[in-house]
């Protein structure tokens, strides 16, 4: 049974920093892409990064490009999300995913797992 659980999400005032963990079971970590999403109250599921299985490819939306790195740690079946410059605009549920090709990341359809979520909230 595949599981990817998420977690340090918190409250921080805008400019401060957090680093979220995505802990996987459940399946051949490094096999897999790893991609992290953000849903805010009324609003759809938006893309934020995503790295391939071995790490060496990542991409970023826009709005957190320069801000927020996304890594991983095979040996640990972890990756992480190290976001900085946290503006009140980053506040969300944020969810990892997994999948197996790099392609079409971007629309949560195609994303096989997904993790529990975990609030971030940015006060200004």
């Amino acid at each position: 049974q595949v599981q990817l659980v998420e977690s340090g999400g918190g409250l921080v005032q805008a400019g401060g920093s957090l680093r979220l963990s995505c802990a996987a079971s459940g399946l051949t970590f490094g096999n897999y892409v790893i991609g992290w999403f953000r849903q805010a109250p009324g609003k759809e599921r938006e893309f934020v990064t995503v790295i391939s299985g071995a790490g060496g490819i990542t991409y970023y939306a826009d709005s957190v490009k320069g801000r927020f790195t996304i890594s991983r740690d095979n040996a640990k079946n972890t990756a992480y999300l190290q976001m900085n410059s946290l503006k009140p605009e980053d506040t969300a549920v944020y969810y990892c995913g997994a999948k197996g090709l790099l392609a079409n990341w971007r629309s949560p359809r195609e994303w096989i797992y997904w993790g529990q979520g975990t609030q971030v909230t940015v006060s200004s």
